[in-house]
Formats: structure tokens, C-alpha cells, sequence
């Protein structure tokens, strides 16, 4: 299983980047999927996620400017990040929970990572 992310950059403040994410490989189901950052010296942490379902979670730094969409026939989820702050500014990292077989319980599967910097 890979899972592969891409979109970011370098935008200003006020600005809007969207990011995509693939998952691809040996696939059964994917039962969830979202976006974690990690900023330079802070630990990572959970800034969206979507269920296959469509119920979403947003941390309550992000709501408001964030969106988060979940394609289940393609396997991909894309966060639309608007009105962007220096806050924003991290590692992107994409993560899948995905089922490998119908036995399978289940585990979460990360991307590498893509840089989202703001700043004017």
C-alpha cells in the first residue's frame, strides 16, 4: 500500500492551497482517511479527518477554513485550506485506514509528507 500526497507550497497569508492525497496498492476498503501536520520543534497532530461515511473532524484551529472531501471510489481525500495563517505553516502528512482483506482489522497507513509554508 502507498499512500502519496501532493499540493503544497509556498503561499501568503490570506491565501488558499489544496492538497491531495492517493491510496493505492492492495486495497480491500478504506474506513477513514485525513491530515496530520507537524511543525518545526511541536509534535504532530490530527488537523482533519473524514470517514468513508462522509463524518468529518476538524481541530478547532482549522474550522471554518479548512475542508476536507473524501473520493471512496478513487481513494483519495483532498483538503481545501483557505484564509491560510503562518500558524498553518508544517509538514502535511496524509493517513489511511485501510482494511487489506475482509479478515483484516484494520491499520493506518501514512504518507510521506508534503511542506505547507505561509509567509509574505
Amino acid at each position: 500500500v502507498q499512500v502519496v500526497e501532493s499540493g503544497g507550497g509556498l503561499v501568503q497569508p490570506g491565501g488558499s492551497l489544496r492538497l491531495s492525497c492517493v491510496a493505492s496498492g492492495s486495497i480491500f476498503s478504506i474506513y477513514n482517511m485525513g491530515w496530520s501536520r507537524q511543525a518545526p520543534g511541536k509534535q504532530r497532530e490530527l488537523v482533519a479527518r473524514i470517514t468513508n461515511g462522509g463524518d468529518t473532524y476538524y481541530i478547532d484551529a482549522v474550522k471554518g477554513r479548512f475542508i476536507i472531501r473524501m473520493d471512496n471510489a478513487k481513494n483519495t481525500v483532498t483538503l481545501q485550506m483557505n484564509n491560510l495563517k503562518p500558524g498553518d505553516t508544517a509538514d502535511y502528512f496524509c493517513h489511511a485506514g485501510i482494511y487489506l482483506d475482509a479478515d483484516d482489522s484494520g491499520d493506518d497507513y501514512w504518507g510521506k509528507g508534503t511542506q505547507v509554508t505561509v509567509s509574505s
